[in-house]
């Protein structure tokens, strides 16, 4: 019965965060365009689905992702060896980021436009070998960028530092991309760090963080997130440099 409890307060809490976009969209439906949304039964399902979608994805990461990125970190951290617990951070940035389903979207959002705009052959061999460079750059980028953010942590360095020169790093290389990678490449940080990267990566650090003597998982513990929102503008700009010019 609590569990019927909890579930049905999650559900709740679901639609009061889904209560804004609701007023926003009704409010520029019937005052600004005086019309009745089309196929108003259709999205008063779609609303219901995803209710009970940011229900059951906030079930699974407290249960599921949470837990398993922590007691891995804790544990490799306990067993001592940098070694396995840098190729950890690699790995887990690496294949996060390539299932993302949002940076697969976005890549062959941007292989289809490169294509129209005569920037490559416009042929699925090409527009499909476009999409997947841009997905294991940005998949590299961030595993390189967790795997930075882990030796931060075990070393005690602070955060700012790293962001500031990076962000530095990111006009210099603006200055001599290609144009039609520059916006690509800005999205790319922001389309890395979604729902499955995001819960693990975070997991990661506060994990290691608990467990490191001398590091405060409040201080230390997060920032992996902004590693991984940074490193793929930097290499998704070289590799329009490489490829694109």
């Amino acid at each position: 019965m609590s569990a019927i409890t909890k579930l049905l307060q999650a559900m709740l809490s679901s639609f009061k965060d889904l209560i804004p976009i609701i007023l926003v969209v009704s409010f520029f439906e019937i005052f600004v365009l005086h019309q009745a949304p089309a196929e108003l039964g259709s999205i008063l399902v779609g609303v219901v689905f995803i209710v009970l979608g940011l229900t059951f994805f906030v079930f699974g990461l407290e249960m599921g992702l949470f837990p398993i990125g922590e007691s891995l970190a804790e544990a490799l951290a306990r067993k001592g060896s940098v070694f396995w617990l840098v190729i950890f951070s690699f790995s887990l940035g690496f294949g996060t980021t390539l299932a993302e389903p949002a940076l697969t979207a976005v890549a062959n959002e941007a292989a289809q436009v490169a294509a129209n705009a005569g920037a490559i052959e416009s042929n699925q061999q090409s527009m499909s070998s476009y999409a997947m460079g841009l997905r294991l750059t940005v998949a590299i980028s961030v595993g390189l960028a967790i795997l930075l953010g882990v030796i931060r942590i075990l070393k005690g360095w602070p955060i700012h530092y790293l962001i500031i020169g990076g962000y530095v790093l990111v006009m210099i290389l603006t200055s001599f991309a290609p144009a039609n990678i520059i916006g690509i490449a800005y999205d790319s940080g922001g389309v890395t760090t979604s729902t499955i990267t995001v819960p693990l990566v975070t997991a990661l650090g506060v994990g290691l963080a608990s467990v490191i003597k001398g590091r405060n998982p409040m201080i230390d513990g997060f920032g992996l997130i902004a590693f991984a929102s940074l490193s793929p503008m930097i290499f998704v700009l070289l590799y329009g440099m490489v490829f694109l010019q």
